[in-house]
């Protein structure tokens, strides 16, 4: 069969019935389900963003804290004055605490504060707060007041000065230094116009009135506050003592502290009259030297040698009759009562045996036979 080289004509403008097949057709794409041939879009870039959005969160997290201001805490142990005023609200003191370097921040003290309810309690005044301290402790402190930060200075019996300057050095972490109580306690005669049982004691130091006890320092309290808390106390004390006896045997006030002094180091609490007594019949006898190594020892600062004791020093009994120049310790109302009523015996000697018992002695001969 031939072929048809007939063109078919084509018109250069689409007829209406074309027009609208091919708007029909538009219409239909526009609702037909592509997805399935759809080509699949990758999910990286989206994780990509949400990694940089992290890391920009963690970088600025890290720049403000590095940026934000470090509280540098008080090492622990080490104490700090705060003065709290009257009327002072919470978050100023916890702004103080903060500047102290106490506490790490204001909110979370205040918060504490109202927790327990306490914004009402807080007491004004001086305190001495310590590095290591929780924010209850600190609080709890302020609630009860200044006291309750107090140093506790505790003052054995027969202390000496010097050892009592020590311990109150030790007690107040450095505050008040032993040279400091040193100096305030060394002439009496700075606090006689206040306490009349110092006008015998002239200008030696204080030595024997620094009454053994427990005390508490607080944080205005400087080492002439201290020595007046010890005089008080001396004070208080004695005030009932009767010292009839002691005059009667030629000893004023100031010497009964001597001998009281001497009697704290000789003696144990149970026999202090006993061996009290000893001292006034060596007093009283015909040749009143009193012999007892702790005059010496104090003078040394250890227990002497026989050498040392028999040496022509100011405070060695056996080379000087009577009493020593000062007090040689702060001894305790045990002994002063001791010395103001002694035991009326005809003891000459005594001897600490090694299980710690006394053996009594009238003769010299006794005393030796004693010792063994």
């Amino acid at each position: 069969m031939p072929f048809n080289n007939k063109q078919v004509p084509i018109s250069s403008k689409p007829t209406r019935a074309a027009r609208n097949a091919h708007a029909r057709a538009k219409q239909e794409f526009k609702t037909y389900d592509t997805s399935a041939i759809r080509p699949k879009q990758s999910k990286a870039p989206l994780v990509i963003a949400c990694c940089v959005v992290v890391a920009l969160i963690i970088v600025i997290v890290v720049v403000l804290t590095s940026c934000a201001p470090k509280v540098d805490l008080l090492p622990d142990g080490q104490k700090v004055v705060v003065e709290v005023s009257q009327g002072e609200g919470a978050k100023a003191i916890a702004e103080t605490l903060v500047d102290e370097r106490l506490i790490t921040d204001t909110q979370s003290f205040v918060d504490l504060i109202n927790k327990k309810n306490a914004a009402s309690s807080l007491m004004s005044g001086t305190y001495l707060f310590e590095g290591g301290m929780t924010q209850e402790e600190i609080l709890d402190a302020l609630v009860k007041g200044p006291g309750s930060t107090a140093d506790v200075l505790t003052v054995p019996e027969g202390y000496t000065r010097e050892a009592i300057a020590t311990a109150i050095e030790s007690a107040t972490a450095g505050r008040i230094t032993e040279e400091a109580f040193l100096k305030a306690s060394a002439d009496a005669s700075d606090y006689a116009a206040s306490y009349d049982f110092l006008s015998e004691a002239g200008t030696n130091n204080l030595e024997g009135f620094l009454f053994p006890k427990t005390y508490s320092i607080t944080a205005t309290d400087d080492a002439v506050a201290v020595v007046k808390m010890m005089l008080d106390q001396f004070k208080i004390e004695t005030r009932d003592l009767d010292w009839s006896y002691a005059a009667s045997q030629g000893l004023s006030e100031y010497d009964v502290v001597k001998l009281a002094s001497i009697v704290e180091k000789e003696a144990k609490a149970d026999n202090a009259a006993t061996v009290a007594g000893v001292f006034y019949n060596r007093l009283a006898s015909s040749r009143p030297y009193l012999e007892s190594d702790a005059t010496t020892a104090y003078e040394v600062g250890h227990d002497p040698t026989g050498e040392e004791v028999h040496a022509d020093t100011s405070y060695s009994t056996y080379s000087n009759p009577g009493l020593p120049p000062t007090p040689i310790c702060n001894p305790s109302l045990i002994m002063l009562q001791a010395v103001c009523d002694p035991e009326d015996t005809d003891y000459f000697y005594f001897y600490t045996q090694p299980d710690g018992t006394y053996s009594f002695s009238v003769t010299y001969d006794e005393h030796l036979a004693a010792i063994g």
